[in-house]
């Protein structure tokens, strides 16, 4: 009690200088400039693009500025119990190192690759398919989650390692472009992981999983066959899976413009609209997309108009041919035909991800 009254200056000291901090700080955060808003990922350049992603699949990393959510999971073969892998922070790269302490002492695969659009068009182990061969016989094998190790702006991630008999999809989607319906599509790949079997695929198949006829599908092939089409060189190629054949251009084979390309990671694009449809790509850690093929659809009956039906495939053919091998990090689908500046500015931020570095 006796020391009340020499505290109570001392406390209004206090509190006037606090205030006057408070007000300081304020006028300081009043005259500050507005903090940027978080950097714009592939889904956000579509979006403002017009042309809104409606799947958007990946291992690595983010594919809008706010996602949050996980990327992946795996099952690991202990106990089979299993385990979503999401990001380090809303639009960040992967938590490699949560996969890392579950997978530990134990094989792991990836069971599902989520979908970030909120569509829910997620891929899982796709099912036995029409192709008469082995293809027809049970369910695809899924990736081994560890077998494609990289970095990504110096954080460790995983890819999606597919070797023959591995495959992935979705034949019940939602939002994906249906008929002669425009849309876009992308993917970054390791263009040094490729063979001459049918199909390492990414894009719209048939819903049930069998070869319905020409057109009925639309998706990125990547690798070195030429049973169908091919391009200069001796591959590999970026070319577009139509169903019953892997088109370069407009002819049925050889085109000349569409040349061998194997980047150690690589964007690969294609997309396509009412008889019209392209082909670009480009090196994933830097430089500008090229455009490979930019005009009418094939001069083979069948493909105009078009009839997609709209599952999403990983790694296969759309009657579930299963002989390919490739690598997959991202990969979007979009509702829409994207404008070149659009898939300009997507590629700007694959380059600055950080692939590989």
């Amino acid at each position: 009690m006796p020391f009340r009254p020499r505290l109570r200056p001392l406390r209004h000291t206090l509190l006037a200088t606090g205030a006057a901090a408070a007000l300081s700080v304020g006028l300081l955060t009043a005259a500050a400039p507005a903090a940027p808003a978080a950097t714009s990922l592939p889904c956000d350049l579509y979006a403002a693009g017009g042309t809104p992603c409606v799947a958007a699949h990946s291992t690595t990393r983010a594919l809008y500025a706010s996602y949050n959510g996980p990327l992946y999971q795996v099952r690991r073969a202990r106990d089979n119990a299993t385990r979503d892998i999401g990001v380090l922070g809303a639009g960040g790269v992967a938590n490699a190192a949560a996969q890392d302490s579950f997978c530990a002492g134990t094989s792991c695969l990836i069971t599902v690759i989520y979908d970030q659009s909120g569509r829910n068009n997620r891929l899982t182990q796709a099912p036995p398919g029409g192709f008469s061969g082995p293809a027809a016989g049970g369910y695809d094998n899924l990736a081994a989650a560890t077998a494609a190790p990289i970095t990504v702006a110096g954080h460790k991630a995983y890819g999606v390692y597919v070797a023959p008999g591995t495959g992935y999809r979705n034949n019940s989607t939602n939002g994906v472009a249906k008929g002669d319906q425009a849309e876009g599509m992308y993917a970054v790949l390791d263009g040094t992981h490729y063979n001459g079997g049918c199909c390492f695929d990414y894009g719209n198949a048939e819903t049930n999983s069998r070869d319905n006829g020409n057109g009925t599908m639309e998706a990125i092939y990547f690798g070195n066959i030429k049973v169908w089409g091919y391009g200069t060189g001796n591959g590999p190629w970026i070319m577009a899976d139509l169903e019953n054949g892997l088109f370069s251009g407009v002819n049925a084979r050889y085109n000349a413009n569409d040349p061998s390309i194997s980047h150690r990671y690589l964007t690969a694009v294609v997309k396509g609209g009412p008889n019209h449809w392209a082909i670009r790509g480009g090196n994933a850690q830097s430089g500008s997309l090229s455009t490979f093929y930019n005009g009418v659809r094939p001069n083979v009956a069948g493909y105009n108009p078009m009839r997609k039906e709209g599952a999403i495939i990983l790694g296969i053919g759309g009657d579930n041919s299963h002989g390919s091998a490739g690598t997959f990090y991202e990969g979007v689908m979009t509702s829409g035909y994207p404008s070149d500046a659009t898939e300009n500015a997507v590629q700007a931020n694959i380059t600055a991800a950080g692939y590989g570095r």
